[in-house]
């Protein structure tokens, strides 16, 4: 099955970036389809971490060519200083392709991230603060800037121009900012342009004629449903697609194009940011969870919010990605528990709702409705098939696998390469 789309089932940090390189020996292009360096991920290889923010997962597995969709917003000066470091440390990034039609980060819209969002106060979403709202906004304004604008410098001064002009009102006139200027922008774009050039290419030809000589493509989201703009947890999300049918616009592949498409689920759930949680914990468990999880963004790190596994959120993800299957990560994480709750449904206003509330309200009125599954208190690391893994933790992933609404491919045991139960064949 050559087309692999990859995506978060809850609200990110849900070990996407392992469950690419678990993929790595079979690929031949790693294509990220949204977000920007607002995400992170994380892989260890050897006993080597590795932190990934906008290079696709891919860049870390010889052979591979990792792409950079047009779906994706890129702070340009983030992109080479990520490059930098991994060839720093012996990675070869000479394949690397960036679309010619992604949208461009600069320091306005970074400008604009920040001073909004405190302005907002108590109704702060929780961005990162680096600009990817903004751009993505003026994309669907009209008024972005593309990587191929770099190289033509009537446009790219025309364009910012047109930009500045609104946007200075704003930061002058309701922030209190001083106005930005033209040629600083153009400044700090010159600064990049020459290394950028060579990575740009036209990636939807590109991809799809690998599709057309069988090459395997894995298309990976950053971020997760829950904080998809249109299928998430709105307005507390991000700002662009991660469900899988980001993929289509995000990198400009026909939706009969993709085979498989993976959800990617902690064996407990995180979220970072502001937005509802029904099974966020406030105790002591909640931050057992963050310390043995290693709960902290990749990106920013901040704390992650902890609870339990939420098997409402993964029949929903698996209902809108169209999943084929599960890889559910960190099981290890659970070991130090006799008894597990598991979130089955939740109670709205006296109602049960086996399925994700239609409204804003209701679901930020859910309370969980727990099962709950036996511990098995003992270190799984070591574990490399399903029948090595304590019968309990059999039972726990095999109840999980019953409740999400698609069968589990593969189980994390620890963060390695190596650290994972293959619980079936995905091709």
């Amino acid at each position: 099955m050559p087309a692999i789309v990859l995506v978060g089932a809850q609200w990110g940090d849900e070990g996407k970036g392992k469950a690419t390189d678990q993929l790595g020996a079979t690929l031949d292009y790693c294509v990220r389809y949204q977000g920007g360096n607002n995400a992170g991920h994380t892989i260890v290889i050897d006993g080597e971490k590795f932190a990934l923010h906008l290079l696709p997962s891919g860049i870390l597995t010889p052979g591979v060519t990792p792409v950079i969709g047009n779906g994706v917003v890129v702070d340009a000066a983030v992109l080479l200083k990520e490059i930098r470091g991994l060839n720093e440390r012996g990675v070869d990034t000479s394949r690397l392709l960036l679309s010619s039609n992604a949208h461009l980060i600069t320091s306005y819209h970074t400008t604009i991230d920040k001073v909004t969002e405190r302005f907002l106060g108590k109704n702060q979403i929780g961005t990162t603060g680096r600009g990817i709202g903004p751009t993505y906004a003026d994309k669907i304004n009209r008024m972005g800037i593309r990587v191929a604008d770099i190289f033509d410098e009537k446009i790219l001064t025309q364009k910012i121009e047109a930009a500045l002009e609104q946007k200075n009102h704003l930061l002058v006139k309701v922030y209190n900012r001083r106005a930005i200027e033209v040629d600083a922008v153009l400044e700090e774009i010159a600064a990049y342009a020459d290394d950028i050039k060579p990575l740009v290419a036209d990636t939807s030809r590109v991809i799809n004629a690998a599709l057309d000589e069988d090459k395997t493509v894995l298309f990976e989201g950053a971020q997760a449903t829950m904080l998809d703009v249109d299928h998430g947890t709105y307005p507390f999300v991000t700002s662009s697609n991660p469900t899988a049918g980001g993929v289509c616009a995000g990198v400009g592949v026909g939706p009969t194009r993709i085979d498989r498409v993976i959800g990617v689920v902690k064996a407990y759930t995180t979220r970072v940011g502001a937005g509802p949680f029904p099974t966020e914990l406030f105790d002591e468990d909640g931050e057992q969870l963050r310390q043995i999880g290693a709960e902290f963004g990749t990106t920013t790190g901040r704390e992650r919010r902890c609870g339990w596994y939420d098997a409402v959120i993964a029949r929903y993800a698996a209902r809108v990605n169209g999943l084929t299957e599960f890889c559910l990560t960190k099981l290890d994480i659970l070991g130090a528990w006799e008894r597990i709750p598991v979130c089955v449904a939740y109670e709205v206003d006296g109602v049960r709702h086996d399925e994700m509330p239609m409204t804003q309200s209701e679901f930020h009125h859910a309370k969980p409705v727990y099962e709950f599954f036996d511990g098995w208190n003992e270190d799984i690391s070591h574990c490399r098939t399903f029948e090595e893994l304590p019968k309990n933790a059999q039972i726990y992933v095999r109840a999980l696998e019953e409740m999400s609404g698609a069968p589990f491919w593969a189980v994390g045991v620890g963060p390695g390469r190596e650290q994972t139960v293959i619980l079936r064949d995905g091709s």
